[in-house]
């Protein structure tokens, strides 16, 4: 967290940006990695049948991706005091293609030592996770 104080903030200040770039490898990772094997996230005769547009990048996948960037502009995950966000859309992952999110965080409220950092995060142009909020200790 070299030098980032509430002083060296301002609002609407864009404090970190990223692309994550998804595969269906990385799905397979994740799902080892969490145990969520639900089947919507690597075949995409399931995801079909219970009428997804078909396989789907985990939520808490999402989630976790669209945090990283703020842990690295911040420099320390335990100045991470509450994270939050809504699941807007689902992020289909194709087979060739992937999926690619993006992710901006920037600055929403400054309250003492305290910012509250807003995160926009994208899937093919549109909000996959809505009011995605943290709030970081920058003392």
């Amino acid at each position: 967290m070299t030098g980032i104080t509430a002083a060296s903030l301002e609002l609407g200040q864009i404090v970190a940006e990223a692309e994550f770039a998804l595969s269906r490898d990385s799905l397979v990772r994740y799902a080892g990695a969490s145990g969520d094997f639900n089947a919507i996230h690597y075949r995409h005769d399931v995801a079909r049948s219970v009428g997804l547009p078909g396989v789907l990048a985990h939520g808490m996948l999402t989630m976790g991706l669209a945090v990283q960037p703020v842990i690295d502009w911040i420099g320390d995950p335990g100045r991470v005091l509450d994270y939050q966000v809504r699941f807007t859309r689902p992020v289909p992952v194709d087979a060739a293609d992937g999926a690619l999110v993006t992710v901006i965080a920037k600055v929403g409220t400054l309250d003492g030592d305290v910012a509250r950092i807003d995160l926009t995060v994208t899937f093919d142009g549109s909000t996959v996770l809505g009011k995605a909020q943290l709030r970081v200790s920058v003392a």
